[in-house]
């Protein structure tokens, strides 16, 4: 029972990191990113995102997958224009603003900290 216990801790551990990295995402692009505009372009194929295609302010032009599935209620249609933040130091790494998932990651947050706190009181309790 002990190892039910350190792999719910585990599980737990890897949501909350994985929701505080977005978080941290979400916050370093929000406020440091770069806002340009973005042509949208149809999805390579094969694949179900579109591209974003932006000019950085060195003069680079780059293609990027759209950080948010289709599904989501951002409308993405090819021949669009859209605002985007990109990291100057990766240029790759975009937040559409409205798209960020600031919700979700924290839910992954709670969730993990929960799974910590019953794996903690399982090898407590069972140990």
């Amino acid at each position: 029972m002990v190892v039910l216990a350190a792999l719910t801790s585990f599980g737990g551990l890897v949501a909350l990191l994985a929701g505080a990295y977005g978080l941290r995402r979400t916050r370093r692009l929000t406020a440091a990113g770069e806002l340009v505009t973005a042509l949208v372009k149809p999805p390579p194929q094969g694949a179900e995102r579109p591209l974003l295609q932006f000019e950085t302010l060195d003069g680079r032009v780059l293609e990027v997958p759209a950080p948010v599935p289709p599904s989501r209620r951002l409308p993405l249609r090819t021949g669009t224009e859209v605002r985007l933040a990109y990291d100057p130091a990766d240029p790759r790494t975009v937040l559409l603003p409205g798209g960020e998932r600031v919700r979700l990651d924290q839910g992954f947050v709670v969730a993990g900290a929960a799974l910590v706190v019953l794996g903690a009181v399982l090898a407590v309790t069972l140990g």
